[in-house]
């Protein structure tokens, strides 16, 4: 426990990621081109998180998926759907196409605030129904309650229920407030045992910034040259134009180059975005999802 909590604070001189991430907002104005895209749409999760989500809806939503390379051919698939643990197996039966992983959000999304036990019920329920990855929310209360042995021993258990499936730990970045709270929240949900960190839930405000996406690959990139092991980075919430698309891939090119522009180590959760993806590519609206 002493290693997991040392060596994760920092400092940030006041506007260093501002600046940082403007001169990268610029470089992104570079990338509209139809290959980063493509790029895009291929590391997308495809996510519907609705209240009135339900059985039909999940059908549908994986038949899509399945049949889209007939559609647009040419084209990659977007890389995973992310739903809620009630319709994973109605999305499992019907998603037909291999490649495309099955995510779910699971203990206690979107607020974490439930008991322990219910959490790791929850997604060892989700991975028995075919959930391949699973989204987790990083305990806040426990966070900005400074208890951090009790966040890495939560983080820890999930993952070892996890086994094989790959774990995303959420850390609600709009809710931490400052890049110190971002950088050390990354790197202990990292050390803990997260094969992704991923900025948001999409259900508070703000969401995913690309300040907070430039800390984070920021502590990836310090994690990767201290243990030499690659961890994912997802952007999610607010994300809807290929414009917005094209900033956060420009901040893990630039950040942790072009060895995690790949739906292995860079995932965008959306909603819209495929369609305006779609839009962009083929010159023409589209709205297929």
């Amino acid at each position: 426990m002493k290693w997991l909590l040392s060596n994760v604070d920092r400092e940030f001189p006041d506007g260093e990621v501002e600046q940082a991430v403007a001169d990268i907002v610029e470089k992104s104005k570079e990338l509209k081109s139809r290959e980063w895209y493509e790029l895009a749409l291929s590391c997308i999760d495809l996510t519907t998180l609705n209240s009135t989500d339900n059985h039909i809806q999940g059908e549908k939503f994986a038949r899509k998926v399945s049949v889209f390379q007939d559609e647009f051919p040419g084209l990659p698939n977007v890389a995973a759907i992310c739903v809620y643990p009630t319709i994973i197996e109605s999305v499992k039966k019907n998603l037909l196409v291999p490649g495309v992983k099955l995510a779910s959000v699971c203990a206690g999304f979107p607020s974490s605030q439930t008991f322990l036990d219910i959490k790791v019920m929850e997604t060892k329920m989700a991975i028995e129904k075919g959930a391949t990855e699973i989204d987790i929310v990083l305990n806040l209360g426990d966070f900005l309650a400074d208890d951090y042995p009790a966040v890495i021993q939560e983080i820890s258990i999930l993952k070892s229920v996890c086994g094989e499936a790959h774990l995303k730990v959420i850390l609600e970045t709009g809710a931490l407030k400052s890049h110190a709270k971002i950088w050390k929240a990354s790197l202990l949900a990292m050390q803990a045992g997260a094969d992704f960190i991923k900025t948001s839930t999409g259900k508070l405000e703000p969401a995913a910034t690309p300040q907070a996406a430039f800390v984070m690959c920021s502590a990836i990139k310090n994690y990767y040259e201290k243990t030499k092991k690659k961890i994912g980075f997802k952007a999610a919430g607010g994300i809807v134009t290929p414009a917005d698309a094209l900033i956060y891939i420009a901040i893990v090119k630039e950040v942790l180059g072009n060895k995690w522009l790949n739906n292995k180590l860079f995932r965008i959760g959306a909603s819209r975005l495929a369609n305006n993806l779609l839009t962009s590519i083929k010159g023409e609206n589209v709205v297929y999802f």
